[in-house]
C-alpha cells in the first residue's frame, strides 16, 4: 500500500450531530493505524471549521450552502455556490488522491462525494438518522458502503451496501465512570430525592423551557428535583423567573460542560431527539421523553423519535404539546418505577458503545 492511498477524506458537518461523529471517526482511524492522513473537508462559516482545529486536524472550507426556508435574496447565490464548490472539490481530490472519502452528512458532504464518485475513489456514508435525506439517498447511488444507526434502512439505501454500526458518541462522555452519588454533590442536589434532566441544546428549546417556566410552581409541592440546561438565548429569562420562586431543588444552566455528570444525576431525560443525542441516551441507559423538534430537515427528529416509541424505548411528546404536557408527564413518570424499568431496558437494547471503530474498520477495508 503506497503512502498516497492512506490518505482519507472526512466531509460534512453543519451541526454538532455531524461534527462529533465525524471526530470519533477520525480518533478511531488514527486509533487503529496511526499511519493514516486526514483531512476534512466541510462548509465555511459552520461549526465545524472551529470544532476540526479544535481536535487537531486540518480542514478546508467549501463555499457551499443550503437554500433557506424563507423566502430571500441569498437563495439565488445557492447555485453559483455549489458549482465553486464542485470546483474546489475536485481540486482538493487531485491534490490529496485520497483512498476513501467518508460522508457524514451536512452541505459539505455532496460535492465531495459526488467528485470522488466520478473519479472511482471509494466512498462510505454515515447515516444519523432513522429518514435519510435527499442528499444521501443520491449519494448512496455510487458509494461501496453505508453505515446506518436504524434497522429498516433498505427502504432508502440498497440492502447490499448497509451495515449497522449505530452513531459514534462524544469521546469526552465517560458515561461509565461517574456514580451518581458523586454527580448529586457536583450539582448540590438531595441525594434521595429523584432527579430530572432537561436539556434542550446550546441555544436552548423553546417548548421545553415553556413548559418548565409554566410548572415551576410543582417543584415546591413535589419530591423531584431538576437540572435545567436552558440555553443561552433563554437563560436571562428562566432566572429571573426561577428567583420568584426561591426554589433550592432547581439547578438552572445555560450550558452544561460536565454532561458525564448530568447524565449520572438523573434519574430521567427530557430531550430533543437529534439522533447523535439519542446514541448517547442509549448507551446511558435512562428513561427518556423526547420532543422531537419540529425545524429540522424532512422531520427527522420526529422518525427518530418513533422509532424508540415503537420499540417502548422513549416516551414521545409532540412539540405543540409540550407547554401543556411535558412536566406533567415527566412528574408522572418519575414516580412509575415499572414504566422507567421498562423504558430503561428497551433503550439500552438499541446501544452501540463501538460506534466509531466499527466504522473506521469499513472505512479502512475501502482502502486495503
Amino acid at each position: 500500500m503506497n503512502k498516497k492511498s492512506k490518505n482519507i477524506i472526512i466531509s460534512g458537518g453543519g451541526t454538532g450531530g455531524h461534527v462529533f461523529p465525524a471526530i470519533a471517526i477520525a480518533h478511531a482511524l488514527k486509533k487503529i493505524d496511526p499511519e493514516v492522513n486526514i483531512l476534512f473537508v466541510g462548509a465555511r462559516d459552520r461549526m465545524e471549521m472551529e470544532k476540526i482545529p479544535e481536535a487537531g486536524y486540518e480542514i478546508i472550507g467549501l463555499p457551499v450552502s443550503g437554500i433557506q426556508r424563507k423566502l430571500t435574496w441569498k437563495n439565488l447565490k445557492v447555485p453559483f455556490k455549489l458549482l465553486k464548490s464542485l470546483l474546489q472539490a475536485k481540486k482538493i481530490i487531485k491534490q490529496y488522491n485520497p483512498g476513501v472519502v467518508v460522508g457524514v452528512g451536512g452541505y459539505a458532504s455532496g460535492p465531495v462525494l459526488k467528485v470522488a464518485a466520478s473519479k472511482k475513489i471509494p466512498t462510505l456514508i454515515q447515516e444519523q438518522n432513522s429518514y435519510a435525506g435527499i442528499t444521501n439517498r443520491m449519494l448512496a447511488k455510487k458509494a461501496q458502503k453505508i453505515c446506518v444507526a436504524y434497522e429498516g434502512m433498505e427502504k432508502y439505501f440498497p440492502a447490499e451496501k448497509i451495515i449497522i454500526t449505530g452513531n459514534p458518541v462524544r469521546k469526552n462522555l465517560q458515561l461509565t465512570k461517574v456514580k451518581k452519588e458523586k454527580a448529586l454533590k457536583y450539582f448540590n442536589l438531595q441525594q434521595n430525592t429523584k432527579t430530572i434532566l432537561s436539556i434542550g441544546g446550546s441555544l436552548g428549546a423553546r417548548s421545553i423551557n415553556e413548559s418548565i417556566l409554566d410548572h415551576l410552581h410543582l417543584f415546591k409541592n413535589e419530591n423531584v428535583q431538576l437540572i435545567w440546561q436552558c440555553g443561552k438565548l433563554y437563560h436571562e429569562k428562566a432566572r429571573k423567573q426561577l428567583n420568584k420562586y426561591n426554589l433550592n431543588n432547581v439547578v438552572l444552566k445555560d450550558f452544561i460542560n460536565r454532561m458525564d455528570m448530568a447524565y449520572a444525576a438523573a434519574d430521567i431525560i427530557i430531550s430533543r431527539a437529534g439522533a447523535g443525542t439519542i446514541s448517547e441516551l442509549a448507551l446511558i441507559k435512562k428513561p427518556v421523553i423526547l420532543v422531537p423538534s419540529p425545524n429540522v430537515a424532512e422531520n427527522h427528529q420526529t422518525r427518530n423519535a418513533k422509532t424508540l416509541v415503537d420499540k417502548k424505548a422513549a416516551i414521545l411528546i409532540e412539540d405543540n404539546k409540550a407547554k401543556t404536557e411535558l412536566i406533567k408527564t415527566a412528574i408522572g413518570l418519575i414516580n412509575d418505577d415499572n414504566k422507567l424499568n421498562t423504558l430503561s431496558n428497551n433503550i439500552k437494547k438499541m446501544a452501540k458503545p463501538n460506534s466509531a471503530k466499527l466504522i473506521a474498520e469499513e472505512v479502512l477495508k475501502l482502502i486495503n
